[in-house]
């Protein structure tokens, strides 16, 4: 940081300026080795967030926070490499199926995922669910693995964007996650660690969500298609309703169960339509299949033919879990010690289920954390029995609580979260909506 001073960058971003290339390497350059110190880090990310990032701009962030640490060489591995990225939702297992589902098909899958924070789960959280399975391989291990089976599902090291790391950290405490070029260059620097060459990401719109509005989603989706475009990774933006949770089951344990059933050729209708769609689009960037199409048969064919599960199985097996989970999850799985009931306040039919409370009932009960700190209970969430469209009677139980954890306070709050997520009317006689909203390539 010789050359620049971090304070007149500061100044330049806040009233407005464009930074150059060299000063914006310099001042990540200086975040990830420590001589910029956080309270300096925090106010270019308030003055980001305020007058944000040009696409010239925005690019070289990515590039320079991909580059403060180790990018994953796959070069070695000839198949199409190609991943998926989530922005966090409530129910949200979708990866555990699609990622052996795409490898079955051919494709290679380097999965690097993240841990859940407040309401939205992780996909690392749930495969650590099964007792054994191992994220914290070495970029050795995790190259080795792609080789051999062509899909891995690892946790960020220390030596991948630790920028990010950084950065990260001080946006949760310095109320400027929201700043959609810092979420993408965040998203961006770790997917481009993978070595990938392409990239599907589904943007969760609506309650559950962080794009609360269609119209962020798709300013976040175009930051990241411009990103990907300058380092040459093809990127396709899926638009997802996010309003109510996905599947009936929202935690860890009760999330690998469902994804099997996914992979076993059932699950929740929604459930198994993301993890089709997003499938075949990532077949389409792979070169697999020659349109949507044909992605999404190809798709649903390895999850009705038993050829996803199987190689799921070898995941599990190769990551140090217990293969038997396939099998019979229900005797593998933690299994809450509680569950109670949420009985209905009124007869009608559901017609919406507020994502967000369920989310948050489900950290409530231990399935989540609010800080990155905080232990997780793996056998708790929220089972839902009546969800979107369905008849209820007063009475009956609308959802479950799980939980091996929460105490009877935390047990109160989580049941009027979930009986508050509710509304019921007359019966709805429009035909079921799809989960994806909009496409863009």
């Amino acid at each position: 940081m010789t050359a620049f001073l971090p304070q007149a960058l500061i100044k330049k971003k806040r009233d407005g300026q464009h930074l150059s290339e060299q000063e914006l390497r310099a001042f990540i350059a200086g975040a990830t080795d420590g001589s910029i110190p956080d309270y300096q880090i925090a106010a270019m990310l308030m003055a980001i967030y305020f007058r944000g990032l040009d696409g010239g701009e925005l690019s070289v962030w990515a590039d320079a926070m991909l580059k403060s640490g180790d990018v994953i060489d796959l070069s070695g591995i000839d198949r199409p490499k190609v991943d998926k990225h989530s922005t966090g939702g409530v129910g949200d297992k979708i990866s555990l199926p699609l990622a052996p589902a795409v490898a079955a098909c051919g494709a290679a899958v380097p999965m690097v995922s993240g841990r859940g924070l407040g309401h939205t789960g992780g996909t690392l959280d749930k495969l650590e669910a099964i007792p054994g399975f191992r994220v914290d391989l070495t970029s050795e291990q995790f190259v080795a693995q792609m080789k051999s089976l062509g899909v891995c599902l690892m946790g960020q090291t220390d030596r991948v964007a630790p920028a990010d790391r950084r950065l990260y950290g001080l946006r949760d405490v310095t109320a400027t996650v929201e700043s959609i070029p810092l979420i993408a260059s965040s998203i961006m620097s770790k997917k481009l660690a993978e070595g990938i060459t392409a990239l599907v990401l589904d943007v969760k719109v609506g309650d559950g969500a962080f794009m609360k509005s269609r119209a962020d989603a798709v300013q976040l989706a175009r930051a990241i298609q411009s990103i990907g475009a300058s380092a040459n990774v093809k990127v396709t933006a899926v638009l997802t309703n996010m309003d109510a949770p996905i599947g009936r089951m929202v935690g860890n344990a009760v999330e690998v169960h469902e994804s099997i059933e996914v992979l076993r050729g059932g699950g929740p209708l929604d459930s198994r339509e993301l993890t089709v769609a997003l499938g075949g689009e990532m077949l389409v960037l792979a070169g697999i299949a020659s349109d949507p199409g044909d992605g999404r048969a190809r798709i649903a064919r390895v999850l009705d033919d038993g050829s996803a599960l199987e190689l799921f199985r070898k995941v599990v097996e190769a990551q140090g879990g217990d293969p038997r989970v396939v099998d019979t999850p229900e005797q593998v799985l933690p299994r809450a010690e509680k569950r109670i009931a949420v009985a209905a306040p009124e007869t009608g039919t559901v017609r919406s289920l507020a994502a967000r409370d369920i989310g948050m009932a489900a950290l409530m009960l231990g399935a989540g954390r609010r800080r990155v700190s905080d232990s997780i209970d793996p056998s708790a969430g929220v089972a839902i029995a009546a969800h979107m469209g369905e008849r209820i009677e007063r009475g009956q139980p609308v959802a479950f609580l799980l939980t091996s954890s929460a105490d009877d306070e935390q047990i109160a709050a989580a049941h009027d979260l979930v009986v508050g997520a509710y509304r019921f009317g007359a019966a709805i006689s429009a035909p079921r909506s799809s989960p994806v909203l909009e496409v863009l390539r």
